[in-house]
């Protein structure tokens, strides 16, 4: 074997399998129903992008010249002021802004980025968007799940990940319990990484921020909070993120990503400055995923699941009360495709996670099926 082949295999011997190949015969499945396969499994959004945010992205497409890695002024002020207006986060500095070339690959490298390795603990919630432990194996580092931090003991974390609202159940963390957190880590020492690209589609009771001045007292050190533009904005393709908080570890961030030509596409950063300058796209976007949440969740509580959690978010975090293997085969057959719970971690193997992520037909189609049985 060469050299080169034997570090790959060193590498990809350090991950788990990749989730979603593992569903390949539910969805062969679903695909053969008469009425077409319903994918409900992943968060890909299906509506098309505002025409706004497109006329800004071909407004710059004649620029030959490199991106800098840190974002225009205009794009760094607007996701301030958007972060402001929209969340009621105040005391950002643009200069704490860094944008990232889409939030699944900032969260896949900052335990790298911010040089952790085999000596150091990352700590994620119990049941977790899978690219957190991802990350934290690509660096070395070891992992702890943990929701409540007194399980780690007299362990002292060196990151600690939060997810509010989560994927994949949806759950909303209040005031009081990211106040702790907050508490916590700066006891140990820890940096604090704050998943919040479902913040803006909250359907019931409040969703903070980690940079809420009634959460941290106005006081980011040690804090990092991720935002994303690929749920409310439509934006996955475009690769359209960025993180905000403590100047320190954003300038830190901020010189890796130079050293390694991490930089975020100029016309990208042209269409994220005129998203985060616009409520009105971003909130009839909701909308549409408002109406949809509603009817699949009547669907399925007539067709006897019950739903946990999902006060937030994209996804209904379901059950049967069975194995969530059997669940999604029974949905298969049904034509409707989901992820199974145990993608997100060995507490939640009775849950499904069902996506509103599907076109107002195809969601209409997944209620009659569900209906119909």
């Amino acid at each position: 074997m060469s050299p080169d082949v034997a570090v790959r295999g060193r590498v990809s011997s350090l991950l788990p399998d990749f989730p979603w190949d593992t569903i390949a015969s539910a969805k062969a499945k679903a695909a053969a129903h008469p009425g077409g396969i319903v994918d409900l499994s992943v968060g890909t959004p299906v509506d098309p992008v505002d025409p706004l945010i497109r006329d800004a992205l071909s407004s710059v497409a004649e620029v030959p010249g490199y991106p800098t890695t840190h974002g225009t002024p205009e794009l760094r002020v607007a996701a301030v002021e958007a972060l402001a207006r929209r969340y009621g986060i105040t005391g950002v500095d643009p200069v704490a802004v860094l944008p990232a070339i889409g939030t699944k690959e900032l969260i896949a490298g900052l335990p790298r980025f911010l040089g952790l390795g085999g000596a150091d603990l990352v700590v994620i919630p119990e049941v977790a968007y899978p690219t957190y432990e991802v990350g934290a194996l690509l660096a070395g580092a070891q992992v702890a799940r943990a929701d409540g931090l007194t399980q780690l003991g007299p362990r002292s974390p060196a990151l600690i990940y939060v997810n509010s609202p989560s994927n994949p159940t949806g759950r909303v963390l209040g005031v009081d319990h990211l106040r702790k957190v907050v508490a916590f880590a700066r006891e140990r020492g820890a940096i604090v990484a704050s998943d919040e690209c479902y913040l803006g589609l909250t359907w019931s009771g409040r969703a903070v921020s980690v940079l809420d001045p009634e959460v941290c007292d106005g006081d980011h050190t040690g804090l990092l909070a991720i935002h994303s533009l690929s749920k409310t904005s439509n934006l996955a393709s475009y690769r359209a993120g960025f993180v905000a908080g403590d100047p320190t570890l954003v300038a830190e961030l901020l010189e890796v990503r130079k050293h390694s030509g991490m930089m975020v596409p100029f016309p990208i950063q042209a269409a994220m400055t005129a998203a985060l300058g616009d409520d009105a796209h971003e909130q009839r976007q909701r909308e549409r995923y408002r109406a949809r949440r509603e009817i699949l969740r009547n669907a399925l509580l007539a067709a006897g699941f019950r739903i946990d959690h999902s006060e937030a978010g994209l996804y209904l975090w379901s059950t049967r009360g069975e194995n969530g293997r059997a669940t999604l085969d029974w949905l298969a057959e049904r034509g409707i495709l989901a992820a199974p719970g145990d993608f997100y971690g060995p507490a939640s193997t009775e849950h499904v996670r069902i996506a509103l992520t599907a076109t107002d037909e195809r969601i209409a189609a997944a209620a009659q099926r569900l209906n119909a049985n």
